[in-house]
Formats: structure tokens, C-alpha cells, sequence
């Protein structure tokens, strides 16, 4: 099983001022937290694409573009690409750069995206939804196979003996899917013999257990080799060294941003309990000390079959500092030991 690491690049917010970190701060950041990655051999960093002002990075492939040039091995995609407010040639192209600038390490993945601000921003209609993820991602995948391409479609000008260059590695970019609890995504997914990860932020992991089942039945009922199917996990989590101490600290900076997220989606206000309980050992929410990360790993690639997991680590912008501590703790303690007892 792979073990990384994924991103939306979260902003601090100033207690005095009330005003965000400076993007351009939190990307030096970031920067220096994939090199570390790559150095304690982590397998993968994904990052988020936002358009919102607590949000640093709107375009992923700029940022991994960056992190090829001073990382060796890991493995660098987006989590995720918002592929229907995007145009599916020029994320190609971007994404293919980034291929050949990492050496065959880079990864699209892509989503429908958990925020909407990106489809007015770009002239789309959030009435079509479902038809321009459907119709990009068709484009994408041709693309992908194709270096020249006839195509026409209902949301852009079609193309007519197109060459999409440059190529990516091997010609060949991996393509992932990401979804939140959609059935629907899951089924195109399997049918498509497409990698998969899910998004599991709140309640139980096993409470999604239908949903790799369902995928794995469209996987192989669709004919493709169950040996070479691809799914993952990401989930919100945090490492210290004590697991109280992380947890006390942690809960003030996770609540804040859980509370700037659900005031635009009429959530109700997030509270203690949901953390405490999140951390249990049937809960989504991995913050805690090394020795609970483990355990609670394996477990749910028990439970699920994963080839990969996924900590998100930035949800309410911890500190740099902290950042450094809890990726050190994740490459140098916990990641060592989960592939020791897989091996078994």
C-alpha cells in the first residue's frame, strides 16, 4: 500500500488580525514540506485545486510543477482537479509537463470539487454539472490514448485532427477519480477500470464499505483485472508526539476551518464531540500520536483492500513548524511500521 500525503494548501488566519497567511508564504511552505516527504520516502503528495481566499493554490499543476524539480521519487497529482470547470486539453498538457519534468512521476486526478466557485469564475452553469464532468472526463481519457484527436462535444469547440502535445511519459499520464459518497462516480469509475479514491472526512470509514464493494463489482463486471485495480482512502488526520497533546492543540485550528467551510453550506457549528469521536478507533479522523496511526491504518486497508492512504494534513492550517513534525513523524514512524506488518 502507498502512504502519502495530500494538501488543499489551508491559509493561517492572524488571531490579531483576523487577516490569511500570504499565499505566497504558505507555497514556500508547502514546497519545503514535499521536499521533506520525498526525503523520508513517503509515496505520494497530492495537492487541492480552490478558488476561495483561504485557500493558497487554485492551479496544482503549478505547484507540482515546482515540486518536480526538487523531489527524486514521490509521486506527485492533484487532489483533486476540478475537471468540469477545466478545460481537459490544457490540463493535459499542464499535467504531461509536470510528467516529463518529475520524470514520469506525476498523476491527474480528477473530481467533480467539493466547492463550486471555480464554475462561475470560469463561465459555467452549475445546471450542468453532471454533463460537463462526464463529456470532459471523456475528453481527457481520449486525449490521454490519442495524440490526435477528432472529437466534439456540447461544452466546447470541437476538435478536428488536433495534435494534444507535449505527450506524457511513456504516453500514458495515470488518471484517478475522485469521489465524496456519489454511487454514480463510483459505477463510471469501476466501469471505466479507472483508479478510485474516496474521500472519507466525517462519521465511520465503515460507513463507505458499499461503496468499494460497489466499485469492485462494476470493476470486474466491466472485465477488467481485479490484480491491477487501484483505490484509496483520504482522510483528515494530524501526528504528534503525545496523542492528547495533538489532539488539544490541533482541535481549535480544525474546528475554525470545519466552521468557515460548513457557514457557506449551512452546516451546523462543529463541536468537540464530533472530534473526540472522529478519533476513536471506528472514526474518520486520524490525529493522534504514532502507535494509534498504525493501528488505525491497518485497519482500514483491512477493511477496505486499499493500495493507498491518504492523510490530509493541512485542514485549519497548522504551523509550518507543526506541518514539519507531524510529515516526520508520519515518514519516519508510522509509515515504516504500517509496511512492515503488510508484508506479513
Amino acid at each position: 500500500m502507498e502512504l502519502g500525503i495530500s494538501m488543499f494548501g489551508d491559509l493561517r488566519v492572524d488571531p490579531v488580525t483576523n487577516k490569511f497567511q500570504p499565499a505566497q508564504q504558505r507555497l514556500g511552505e508547502i514546497i519545503e514540506e514535499i521536499k521533506l516527504m520525498d526525503e523520508i520516502g513517503l509515496d505520494y503528495f497530492g495537492i487541492g485545486e480552490h478558488h476561495r481566499p483561504d485557500f493558497a493554490v487554485s492551479s496544482p499543476e503549478i505547484l507540482l510543477a515546482a515540486a518536480a524539480v526538487v523531489t527524486k521519487n514521490i509521486k506527485l497529482g492533484s487532489a483533486v482537479s476540478v475537471l468540469s470547470s477545466s478545460d481537459p486539453v490544457k490540463l493535459y498538457q499542464s499535467f504531461a509537463m509536470v510528467d516529463l519534468l518529475s520524470n514520469g512521476r506525476a498523476e491527474l486526478m480528477a473530481g467533480r470539487g467539493s466547492f463550486i466557485e471555480s464554475f462561475p469564475l470560469f463561465g459555467y452553469s452549475l445546471d450542468d454539472y453532471n454533463g460537463l464532468f462526464s463529456e470532459k472526463l471523456e475528453l481527457l481519457l481520449k486525449i490521454n490514448k490519442e495524440e490526435t484527436i477528432n472529437w466534439s462535444g456540447k461544452f466546447r469547440a470541437p476538435l478536428v485532427n488536433q495534435q494534444v502535445l507535449p505527450r506524457a511519459v511513456d504516453n500514458n499520464l495515470p488518471i484517478w477519480i475522485a469521489v465524496g459518497g456519489t454511487p454514480e462516480s463510483v459505477i463510471r469509475a469501476g466501469v471505466l477500470g479507472l483508479p478510485l479514491t474516496i474521500a472519507i472526512i466525517g462519521g465511520s470509514p465503515s460507513q463507505f464499505k458499499p461503496l468499494f464493494n460497489l466499485y469492485r463489482e462494476e470493476y470486474k463486471k466491466a472485465g477488467h483485472d481485479l490484480a491491477k485495480i487501484q483505490v484509496g482512502v483520504h482522510v483528515h488526520s494530524f501526528f504528534g508526539e503525545d496523542s492528547d497533546k495533538v489532539a488539544a492543540d490541533y482541535y481549535p485550528l480544525y474546528a475554525a476551518q470545519m466552521d468557515r467551510v460548513g457557514k457557506s453550506r449551512g452546516w451546523s457549528p462543529y463541536t468537540k464531540y464530533q472530534f473526540d469521536y472522529g478519533r476513536q478507533k471506528e472514526g474518520a479522523l486520524f490525529v493522534s500520536d504514532a502507535e494509534q496511526a498504525i493501528d488505525k491504518i491497518l485497519s482500514i486497508q483491512e477493511m477496505f483492500g486499499l493500495t493507498r492512504f491518504a492523510a490530509h494534513m493541512d485542514i485549519g492550517a497548522p504551523s509550518h513548524k507543526d506541518m514539519m513534525k507531524s510529515i516526520e513523524i508520519f515518514g519516519t514512524k508510522i509509515a515504516p511500521k504500517v509496511r512492515e506488518a503488510l508484508k506479513k
